[in-house]
């Protein structure tokens, strides 16, 4: 599963992968390619034949430079298929690098492609090649999802870090090896044929709820209670969880083909894409039972949902040296177990129940003997028949402040046996004469990382040998080695595809293991895996599903019969009359609201005449028939009438003629004459000197245009002679005076103009099917009074038209207000009317902000003062319109404001415990020195004469301090945080073999199967002092950042080079490490102080302690 392309948000459920389809491409980046052909490892889906294997080096250079959310390398074939790779150089809303393979051509392949491959994805070590991050996947390709990979591929603070390797004189270096499958047609797989059962379809980003239902679903005893829940036929499926659900589990159990789960989604009040990604398998499973069992209440099966997964276990506190016990007895439906730190199940069971000894400054109030030593832990008093056992695969690391994925190795046996060792998991008031002996049911699977992935669950429907893989729509019979071992999860040595080029084969990290097991108990095994049958399923839900498949059969049947018939849309007068004014204004009809036929091809036209009597009440020798035709200008009208010869040829036939497009209509205008007494009549002959027009009136003072009806007019005469009629079909008076105009065209403008009375029809160019607009002519005081007083006027008007919905930029997802705009105003007319509706004198403080329609956010860059020509493009967001803008008042003139640049400086005070941040506004031509000066008026010095400096900042390292005449221009406070810090005293007076040194604090991290050094906290300089120890200089440390002892004594020091720590003891002469003298350029070389970061992981967080290294923020502006 992973999720079709909704507008990126989009965070989405993605294999920690799947990114949607680029919007525009970049330009493409020199590859090196370096092909071979060889044998690869076999997985699942038998190759036809050996797959060609290449590796490709992509070398990026200014790397850092680059400005474009995605970057693209330009194409290369493995397997006679185009590839590339797409990167996001400052992540896909994440903090890390993500990189993808993407199939080059999907766009142009032919419908239900798909290609299978196994790939790697690296950044290069361009210092130490063992260092090199790679990860390895593999994925079947499709329309779907047309490109694969990591969305956290790796930190960006790594990646842009000089030091590390990764960036080399700003070039990167990505390599991609990759080799492609022959698979067998996945669209042509039938699961209920090869397994006996059918899959559930996914919805975009339901994976996780699909392999939670199978596994339900495959729990007889549950789907028995399921169908026995009282449902009535007047319920509607998506009103009704225990309907929806017996009608998911019916279609699964009798359905042919792979079942949706939308009505059930819906029964959840999930409608939208946001309400998937709020949920996980583990919130899903509590919802749904805690819904069935509150449902259940009152029925025949209440009480299922605790007699199948209800369990309990006792929590307790015991003294040692008193007599007292405190213990509480509480129920669960899962339990969730430990991964990190246990090798298998039985290990995670040990933690579970593992003593904890209270004691020291943790001592137990005991009631009645005070602080006592005591115990702590938990029992079991019974587990239930089905066991579900969470694995907590997904844990919050603290030291990153983020959500990560444990991909560790963990063991889960087939037969789970808990009363293992004397029952050490039961409490003593426990039934021992229960065996709890367990079967496995199912292993749900993730793939992926944390930021999204696959789900899918193995499982033994009937605990046979047999395992079954449920992966969305597709069910396949799977060993057990697949649905076991290979789901423990740990790291799997990847064998060399390449030995010319990489002779040491690298180990990577399996993305796909087991996150939850299902157990049966041995001796519940005959009453959960029960028969269920029609006779479960009550009368009215058979006869139900029996009518919803009776539909769907008709709707199929219909469709393989498509070729066979012709669907003719015939418009009439009233369809006119009803239309015009209301829903369209140009043209004369939309097709798609009128009355449409399904006639088998072969049928003669005129037996149809026949049905059009029937339908309408017209005998056939009144009816007239017209083709439609598109003209040139992209309007569409009556065209010819249909001959005697032509009403004897089939409407296949006639279709054709009309329309040589594939599976096309036949659009027709059915003319019908009606006497005095409203009788059809007989259509009037048609000679080739007869002009049929078709009327629509405007009235200027209503602004309205309406359908008035339709001649027959001779192409010698002239206007004059029927606009007696045309009052006559306006109501007005026979010698009204009228003007006449033609509609000709509306795309892309609008095109009408007068036609002269004493010009004859021809000489106008008139022909059939054209339109003419009349209006009653105003006199000249009248035009002032009429906002659009002639027709071409209204017809721009109402062709132009948009009404916006304005937000406000600090509420972008509530609309303000609408305004009806014309899409041909210009900037200043639109921020005029905007400043109007907000009672504004001065429109230039307005400034807007353009729609992105793809994240339904606001576009990253305002509109500049005058930077668009109309109102249209403002709202064109590449080739999609929307009709959202946002808007901010400025507390100065846009114009002005547009001269000068802002920058978001945090000032460090030198003694007091806090962190300002500043918004400095000057002009773009000014430097880093007017930043300073103006700074020093608005913060608090520690002297009158105290300095200030400007430093860059970027993942807790100092890259760079500001020359003072450094225009400012260019400085991005985006990427890099600026801080201003005054320049101590001791600095300005450096001796000559003084040494300026960069501190930063550091921990380590094991990750990539390598142990890294991370970064955070508020680096600073230091003077160290020639022939200074670090004893001394640990004192001057502790000093500044007045760290308490304790905590301080823990810490390490550490000289750090090229990101590998070296560690200092406290008699190592500290200036004898850093002998270079090009000190504003020495990040590479640093001394780090190691110790474990406590604090949350925020640029600047409030209320913590000084020692936690980021000084507590307000905020002015």
């Amino acid at each position: 599963m992973t999720m079709m392309t909704p507008p990126p948000p989009l965070d989405q459920e993605d294999d920690e992968m799947l990114v949607p389809h680029s919007d525009f491409t970049e330009g493409p980046q020199p590859m090196e390619v370096v092909t071979q052909t060889e044998a690869v490892s076999t997985v699942e889906n038998q190759p036809v034949e050996d797959p060609p294997s290449s590796r490709f080096v992509w070398t990026i250079d200014n790397f850092s430079r680059l400005n474009t959310k995605k970057h693209y390398s330009e194409i290369f074939f493995v397997g006679g298929y185009k590839w590339r790779v797409l990167i996001f150089p400052k992540g896909n809303n994440v903090d890390h690098l993500s990189m993808y393979l993407d199939v080059a051509d999907s766009a142009s392949l032919p419908y239900g492609w798909s290609r299978y491959a196994q790939f790697s994805l690296g950044v290069v070590n361009q210092i130490h090649n063992k260092y090199t991050v790679r990860k390895d996947t593999q994925h079947q390709f499709n329309a779907r999802e047309s490109d694969w990979g990591f969305t956290s591929f790796m930190p960006l603070s790594e990646l842009y870090d000089p030091t590390r390797g990764y960036l080399v004189n700003d070039t990167c270096v990505i390599e991609a090896e990759v080799a492609v499958r022959r698979v067998v047609d996945y669209w042509t797989y039938d699961s209920k044929k090869e397994t006996g059962y059918v899959g559930l379809k996914n919805q975009g980003a339901t994976c996780y709820m699909n392999s939670l239902l199978q596994t339900l679903y495959h729990i007889p005893y549950f789907r028995k209670a399921v169908y026995h829940m009282p449902t009535t036929e007047n319920d509607m499926p998506s009103g009704s969880i225990p309907l929806a659900l017996q009608s998911l589990f019916y279609k699964l159990q009798y359905s042919d083909n792979s079942v949706a789960t939308k009505e059930l989604t819906k029964s959840f009040g999930w409608d939208t894409y946001d309400s998937f990604m709020q949920h996980d398998v583990q919130e899903l499973n509590r919802v749904l039972c805690e819904k069935l069992e509150d449902k259940m209440k009152g029925t025949v099966v209440e009480g299922t949902i605790q007699q199948l997964f209800e369990g309990h276990h006792m929590n307790y506190i015991e003294c040692i040296n008193v007599d007292y016990k405190s213990t509480r007895k509480e129920s669960f439906y899962d339990l969730q177990l430990d991964v990190k730190g246990c090798r298998d199940v039985y290990a995670s069971f040990d933690k579970y129940v593992e003593v904890e000894r209270l004691e020291g400054d943790n001592k137990y109030h005991a009631e009645q003997h005070g602080l006592q030593d005591a115990k702590k832990g938990v029992l079991f008093i019974d587990f239930p028949p089905v066991l579900q056992l969470q694995l907590k695969r997904f844990e919050y690391d603290f030291m990153r402040d983020t959500m990560v994925k444990i991909n560790d190795r963990y063991e889960f046996p087939l037969q789970l046996d808990l009363d293992r060792d004397n029952h050490k998991y039961l409490s003593p008031e426990a039934d021992t004469r229960v065996r709890n002996l367990y079967t496995l049911h199912s292993v749900l699977v993730h793939s992926g990382g944390v930021h999204g992935g696959h789900y899918y669950a193995f499982i033994r429907p009937t605990l046979s040998d047999q395992w079954l893989k449920f992966d969305d729509e597709r069910v396949t019979k799977e060993d057990m080695k697949r649905a076991l071992e290979e789901q423990y999860g740990g790291e799997e040595e990847l064998p060399q595809t390449n030995p010319g080029f990489n002779n040491t084969p690298f180990k990577f990290t399996k993305y796909s293991n087991a996150y939850m097991l299902v157990y049966i108990r041995d001796s519940d095994k005959d009453k959960i895996i029960c028969n269920v049958d029609e006779k479960d399923i009550a009368e009215h839900l058979r006869e139900r599903l029996k009518k919803e498949q009776e539909e769907k059969e008709h709707k199929k049947k219909e469709k393989a019969e498509a070729h066979l018939y012709t669907i003719i849309k015939v418009a009439r007068n009233e369809d006119l009359a009803e239309q015009i004014g209301r829903d369209i204004y140009f043209d004369l009809v939309d097709h798609d609201k009128v009355r449409s036929f399904r006639i088998q091809k072969q049928m003669p036209f005129n037996l149809f005449k026949e049905e059009v009597a029937k339908e309408f009440g017209i005998p056939v020798q009144f009816q007239r028939f017209w083709l439609w035709a598109k003209r040139q200008n992209h309007t569409y009208r009556p065209n010819r009438p249909l001959t005697h010869q032509d009403e004897t040829q089939s409407v296949g036939h006639l279709r054709e003629v009309s329309n040589k497009a594939h599976n096309a209509e036949l659009k027709l205008f059915l003319e019908v004459e009606f006497g005095p007494d409203l009788r059809p009549l007989p259509p009037p002959d048609k000679t080739k000197e007869d002009i049929l027009l078709f009327f629509k009136l405007y009235d200027a003072e209503k602004e309205e245009l309406r359908y008035v009806g339709r001649l027959l007019v001779k192409g010698a005469g002239k206007p004059a002679e029927i606009l007696a009629k045309l009052n006559e079909m306006a109501g007005f008076p026979p010698n009204e005076e009228i003007e006449l105009y033609e509609e000709i065209k509306f795309e892309p403008t609008v095109m009408c103009e007068p036609i002269d009375k004493k010009f004859t029809f021809r000489a106008s160019q008139l022909e059939d099917g054209d339109i003419i607009c009349f209006q009653r002519t105003l006199p000249n005081e009248n035009d002032d009074q009429c906002r659009y007083p002639d027709v071409p006027q209204f017809l721009e008007y109402v062709h132009n038209r948009q009404v916006v919905h304005f937000r406000s930029l600090e509420k972008p997802k509530e609309d303000d207000f609408c305004l009806e705009l014309s899409k041909l105003f210009s900037y200043d007319d639109a921020v005029e009317r905007v400043s109007r509706q907000l009672n504004l004198d001065d429109p230039s403080k307005i400034r807007l902000t353009s729609h992105n329609c793809y994240s339904q956010q606001p576009k990253p860059q305002p509109i500049k003062y005058r930077g668009v020509e109309r109102l249209s493009d403002m709202l064109v967001h590449y080739n999609q319109t929307s009709d959202i803008l946002y808007y901010e008042v400025l507390d100065i003139p846009l114009p002005e404001l547009q001269g000068l640049k802002t920058l978001k400086v945090a000032f460090h005070h030198s003694t007091k415990d806090e962190v300002v941040i500043h918004s400095i506004r000057l002009p773009k031509q000014s430097t880093v020195g007017d930043v300073i000066n103006d700074l020093k008026t608005k913060v608090e010095l520690s002297h009158p004469n105290a300095e200030l400096r400007l430093l860059e900042v970027f993942y807790h390292k100092i890259y760079k301090i500001f020359p003072p005449s450094e225009k400012i221009e260019n400085i991005n406070d985006q990427y890099w945080t600026l801080r201003a810090e005054e320049i101590p005293e001791e600095e300005k007076n450096l001796g000559p073999h003084d040494r300026l040194i960069h501190v930063y604090h550091f921990t380590k991290d094991a990750a990539q199967n390598q142990v890294q050094v991370q970064n955070f906290g508020e680096p600073f300089f230091l003077i160290i002092h020639e022939g200074e120890t670090l004893a001394e200089v640990r004192v001057r440390i502790q000093k500044k950042l007045q760290v308490p002892d304790e905590e301080f004594s823990k810490w390490k020091f550490a000289f750090l080079s090229l990101g590998r720590p070296e560690y200092l003891q406290n008699s190592d002469i500290v200036s004898s490490r850093f002998q270079r003298r090009d000190v504003y350029g020495a990040w590479e070389q640093y001394l780090g102080l190691e110790h474990s970061d406590s604090a949350p992981k925020r640029p600047y967080t409030a209320n913590q302690n000084r020692h936690t290294f980021e000084k507590p923020v307000k905020i002015y502006n």
